[in-house]
């Protein structure tokens, strides 16, 4: 035992660690007497030591060969969850586009968790009715195919007709029995695949629905814990930037809506007037596709195969229109209603989308326009003022 400065006897050592202690621990036991010299009121654990000599030759070795071994560690654990980062990701994007939303009716009396509700409800429900509304017209349509199948057999077989010419030139029937046969051995693991695959986009998109509402809750939280990393000194003028950029993300969002369903009303006046079947479920498909940076072009060749079922000059047609709608939708829509929503030049926002979308594919064009957005904040805030005073 030692007298401690606490005016009463310490043990060397944590009466909860260890025991017994003994002298037999020898150079450990007389550094213990030591450290209870050590303990005050004010640094019941001792006074810091001196600092160690890190430019040293071995502790700039270590640090240097620490620093790649976690560089290449941080690498790999990065790839093994990238699938999970990307739904991460994506679901915070979500919640930050919609947090305007909530933060509306906050400001006008709701609490949070009741706006949080409201806004998710709202949405989910907008993406059950439409889904709901594609079902019918789609049991419907598979119903109808499997009643015309054996008319457009039929057609194909016939050398007078225009689809019947066009297996005459180029195999098609051939061609489609080819591949059936190839298929034929590996049936059940097609199918497991396409299986799994489903449960996959399934439970990614139950994940993503649910980490989306948890951070609508959590952005309160989160931006102050964010807002906390910025010194002090610096931190209001780090609020009001950061703000800025969270407004912009959700005024992309309402703007990207607004343009998927201007393509979807387009797309069902341009159903309509040449007798396209299944104008509604089209026009729905459409829109909820052209979400996606370039879903529309997709969408428009499925439309455009519908309506082979019309003709063929109405199947180019449709095809000579989405291109024409891609080509509007991209250097018009998006730089005026996108591109003005977060105040970017129009060719910004375009090769923004390019090169979000060659990096991380969908969720990396869906994030382009509101990085560029965030990037050009920055540079105009903080860069050039302080390369123009430099």
């Amino acid at each position: 035992m030692t007298q401690g400065n606490l005016g009463q006897e310490t043990p060397a050592h944590h009466r909860l660690v260890g025991q017994p202690h003994t002298d037999a621990e020898g150079p450990i036991a007389a550094a213990e007497s030591r450290a209870a010299q050590l303990r005050s009121p004010d640094e019941p654990l001792g006074p810091p030591g001196p600092r160690a000599n890190w430019r040293s030759p071995f502790f700039m070795g270590l640090a240097g060969t620490a620093g790649v071994a976690v560089t290449y560690a941080a690498v790999r654990g990065l790839e093994s969850v990238s699938s999970m980062l990307l739904l991460v990701a994506a679901a915070f994007f979500i919640a930050l586009g919609l947090e305007p939303a909530v933060s509306w009716l906050v400001v006008r009396g709701l609490p949070r968790w009741a706006a949080v509700t409201v806004v998710a409800v709202s949405v989910f429900a907008l993406i059950a009715g439409s889904i709901a509304a594609c079902i019918p017209p789609l049991a419907e349509q598979a119903r109808q195919f499997i009643d015309l199948a054996p008319r457009y057999m039929q057609s194909v077989q016939d050398h007078s007709s225009w689809i019947g010419r066009l297996n005459d030139r180029f195999g098609l029937q051939q061609r489609v029995t080819d591949a059936v046969h190839g298929l034929g051995g590996s049936a059940v693991s097609e199918v497991v695949k396409a299986g799994s695959t489903v449960v996959g986009a399934v439970a990614d998109s139950f994940i993503l629905a649910i980490l989306t509402v948890y951070f609508l809750i959590s952005i309160p939280r989160i931006r102050a814990t964010l807002y906390r990393f910025a010194p002090n000194s610096r931190r209001p003028r780090t609020i009001l930037i950061g703000d800025e950029v969270c407004a912009k993300v959700g005024a992309y969002l309402l703007g990207n809506v607004v343009i998927s369903v201007i393509t979807g009303v387009a797309t069902f006046a341009w159903l309509i007037a040449f007798g396209i079947p299944y104008p509604v479920l089209l026009a729905i498909f459409v829109a909820l596709l052209d979400l996606v940076p370039f879903g529309s072009t997709v969408a428009g060749f499925i439309v455009a195969a519908v309506a082979l079922t019309v003709s063929l000059p109405v199947a180019i047609a449709t095809v000579i229109f989405y291109l024409v709608l891609r080509v509007v939708e991209d250097y018009l829509l998006m730089p005026k209603i996108i591109g003005r929503a977060v105040e970017i030049p129009a060719v910004t926002t375009v090769v923004a989308v390019l090169i979000g979308g060659g990096l991380l594919g969908v969720v990396g064009a869906l994030v382009a326009i509101p990085v560029a957005a965030a990037l050009q904040l920055i540079m105009r805030e903080v860069l050039f003022p302080r390369l123009d005073e430099s």
